[in-house]
């Protein structure tokens, strides 16, 4: 379970770069909730409970913690379960347990499972990734969470299981012939499923959904809703270059931008800190995401790079689809800017997912490691 690493393949720049995006989201955080200290203590509550939780992750080979893939699943389910019998229902939906004194949101940590399962799985079956009855294996195996956490209901964080699902399966060398089939089914399906869900006797969405999707698209028959997205579109315009400075932000000040400290983080650091701070943020996303997809590069084996992968999809779809709610290009959907939104659910589950890549890079071998002959961990 444990192993003796080199130190010297710990990948100090990933975490410094995770760091010093935790940093600015504690600081917008601080302006966001600007007369109270309690998100910000939460915030760095959650990153300190976070970095020991990534450090023993780092320290116990990722093969011992995928072989426990089975009972990973069951912890997931069970807490998916849990959550429709004894759940909290806040903003429309049913997605929070109150665990030791933590408001836990188990969809979060439902990401994290189903990297590590699909990770494991994909491995065992990697000789038979294209027989169709591993694929409906595999649909199954994310299609029970899934559908459980629609039923919450949380559109958003189900959207994100079929991505990271789709980026893992394409890792484990699905056959073309099988996504040249799903695009020739999706796309139109899409596009019907997306007119369907825009009229008012519609069964997909729940109300709260319906409300949400529609605001975006029609935001002049619903200004009660979707004065949220055009204040976020204010706040982050007014920034314009170089911001307002820091505690200087109107719209946030005066509640015009509510959940600003998790949903609409973003717009913070940009009325704030204006169109340099957003590059920089997003820069250094690109710089964290460029180190996941090196370790994925060099993992030792099939299991390895799929759980990057599988980060990687995740972390992209999250990202762009928070900015795009805050841009107004994305309806409103509830998803938080990781290690920016408050949240010491989204914190944990993405501390963890760290730790195992970090573990991964300390067992990687780079082409420069097998001309030296280092093979072995120490």
């Amino acid at each position: 379970m444990l192993k003796k690493y080199q130190w010297k393949r710990f990948d100090w720049l990933t975490l410094l770069t995770v760091a010093i995006i935790v940093g600015i989201g504690v600081v917008a955080i601080s302006s966001a909730t600007y007369g109270t200290d309690y998100y910000v203590k939460r915030q760095i509550l959650g990153f300190a409970t976070g970095l020991i939780l990534l450090l023993i992750t780092a320290l116990i080979d990722y093969h011992f913690i995928t072989k426990m893939s089975p009972l990973v699943y069951l912890l997931n389910i069970g807490l998916l379960v849990a959550v429709w019998r004894f759940g909290e229902e806040k903003f429309g939906g049913t997605r929070w347990l109150m665990i030791a004194g933590f408001q836990i949101q188990p969809s979060e940590f439902g990401k994290l499972f189903m990297i590590i399962v699909l990770a494991k799985y994909f491995d065992i079956f990697k000789e038979k990734i294209n027989h169709p009855l591993v694929i409906l294996g595999s649909l199954a195996l994310i299609g029970v969470p899934f559908l459980l956490v629609l039923k919450q209901p949380d559109l958003s964080t189900s959207l994100i299981f079929i991505v990271l699902f789709v980026v893992m399966i394409y890792g484990a060398k699905i056959s073309y012939k099988y996504i040249i089939a799903v695009l020739v089914i999706a796309v139109p399906s899409f596009l019907l499923v997306f007119q369907y869900v825009q009229k008012p006797d519609q069964k997909l969405l729940s109300p709260h959904q319906y409300v949400r999707v529609m605001a975006m698209l029609h935001p002049e028959e619903f200004p009660d809703k979707y004065y949220q997205t055009i204040n976020s579109m204010q706040a982050i315009g007014s920034g314009q270059l170089s911001g307002k400075g820091l505690y200087q932000g109107k719209l946030h000040q005066y509640d015009y931008l509510p959940v600003a400290e998790s949903d609409f983080i973003f717009s913070i650091i940009g009325e704030e800190f204006g169109f340099v701070g957003c590059i920089l943020l997003l820069a250094l996303f690109f710089l964290l995401l460029i180190r996941i997809l090196l370790v994925v590069k060099d993992s030792p084996d099939l299991t390895g790079r799929l759980i990057g992968m599988g980060y990687v999809g995740m972390l992209t779809a999250q990202i762009f689809i928070n900015i795009g709610v805050t841009t107004g290009i994305v309806p409103n959907t509830g998803l938080p800017l990781p290690y920016v939104s408050y949240g010491i659910s989204s914190m944990w589950s993405n501390m963890i997912i760290l730790g195992l890549i970090l573990n991964i890079s300390m067992q990687r071998t780079t082409e420069l490691m097998r001309r030296k002959g280092e093979f072995d961990i120490y």
